[in-house]
């Protein structure tokens, strides 16, 4: 269609969605379905959170903010850096947005210049390629496997970056695979980075507060200090406060850059929700202690899917360090049968004929960059979890 915009033929639509229409659809029919592929936390936003919500609806907090946020906001930004991360940021170096995504694409368009390269670690979350296509950059796909429990080494990061490589994307714990960097494995890949100074850092730290086993988190200018200077570290409330309708991401970074992304969220959206704004400085400066209790929960869903997974013929499951997925290898299914004859050729095929015999409904490993695998979201019920592994076992169990 000619009146669309090449910039669109750029990206494809989200991959994530076809599983969730198709399991929509059987659901609409009448079956029983489980679905393994939300990204976000069954629990509800705590209390005192929405609690605060209310209190600055009932104060008048209904008006335009500063475009970046609140200075109260900016204030518990600030304060979560310092406690949490040993970094300080001041005001003019802190913006909050509509999500961490708005943060991201944010800083994409206000940076890339077209053959601008991103290296992004596969597997990576299914919106990073498509906004850097949306910028006008190139993203640069590094590959890792189950053999580096799915963490980038320093070589593969070296072999990656060129003169025209601008940013090196960075997740841990990650979506999809849970994997998370300790310090040790994150100063080696500081250490290759030291080494090329035209490259920024853009560091999602989106699940640090998910991590098990006492599992310590660390963000890449915390270990590196020299990277202070050329690295955006991009977090919210979305995961660990389980405000993921709430929409409010932030970063701390160089100001020029954040003022640079403010320029841009000011003929984009605006502010971000003020009331939203609100309950996020309750979550940031209020009780943490619900998030320990989460992660025992977490852990002991975690514990059974990998178990339960690993028992099933053909599926190789790692245990992740953090966040709510596992990203089982299902090499040990592909050119296998289901009992209708259909071939399992990709992770794809797995998926749909997994929803289509036994009503679970999970995303394809493809859409994330590496295959063949998929991804379980264990961010619900336990009941839930270990009827689908059950079916999971049962499906694998029936390929001959």
């Amino acid at each position: 269609m000619g009146f669309l915009s090449d910039t669109l033929a750029r990206v494809k639509p989200s991959p994530t969605l076809a599983v969730s229409q198709k399991a929509a659809e059987l659901k609409a029919a009448g079956r029983d379905v489980i679905s393994l592929g939300a990204g976000e936390p069954d629990f509800d936003t705590p209390d005192n959170i929405k609690q605060a919500a209310i209190e600055a609806i009932g104060r008048g907090e209904t008006k335009y903010t500063a475009v970046g946020g609140i200075p109260q906001l900016k204030e518990a930004i600030a304060a979560k850096f310092k406690r949490d991360n040993g970094l300080d940021y001041g005001a003019d170096q802190i913006i909050a947005s509509t999500g961490g995504k708005q943060v991201l694409y944010n800083a994409f368009m206000a940076t890339l210049n077209p053959g601008d390269e991103v290296i992004i670690p596969a597997p990576y979350w299914v919106s990073y390629p498509d906004m850097v296509l949306l910028a006008g950059g190139r993203p640069v796909i590094v590959e890792t496997g189950i053999e580096t429990a799915f963490k980038l080494t320093p070589q593969a990061l070296e072999a990656a970056i060129t003169e025209r490589t601008k940013w090196f994307l960075f997740n841990s714990p990650s979506n999809p695979t849970g994997a998370a960097y300790t310090a040790d494995e994150l100063s080696a890949l500081t250490a290759v980075l030291m080494k090329h100074p035209h490259v920024w850092v853009m560091t999602d730290d989106m699940y640090e507060h998910l991590v098990y086993d006492d599992f310590q988190f660390v963000t890449p200018a915390q270990v590196e200090p020299g990277l202070y200077e050329r690295t955006l570290t991009i977090n919210g409330v979305s995961k660990a406060y389980c405000m993921t309708g709430w929409r409010i991401g932030y970063a701390g970074g160089p100001a020029s850059l954040v003022k640079a992304m403010a320029k841009l969220q000011s003929q984009s959206t605006s502010n971000p929700c003020s009331i939203s704004q609100w309950a996020a400085v309750e979550a940031l400066n209020g009780p943490q202690d619900f998030i320990a209790e989460h992660n025992r929960e977490y852990k002991a869903r975690r514990d059974m899917v990998v178990e339960m997974l690993n028992d099933a013929e053909g599926i190789s499951c790692p245990t992740p360090e953090g966040a709510f997925y596992v990203y089982p290898s299902i090499a040990g299914c592909m050119g296998k049968s289901t009992p209708d004859g259909k071939v399992i050729e990709t992770d794809e095929d797995f998926v749909t004929a997994l929803l289509e015999a036994e009503g679970v409904a999970a995303v394809h490993g493809a859409a994330f960059g590496t295959s063949p695998n998929f991804r379980v979201s264990y961010a619900t019920s336990a009941q839930a979890l270990r009827e689908a592994c059950a079916r999971i076992q049962r499906f694998c169990g029936s390929l001959s």
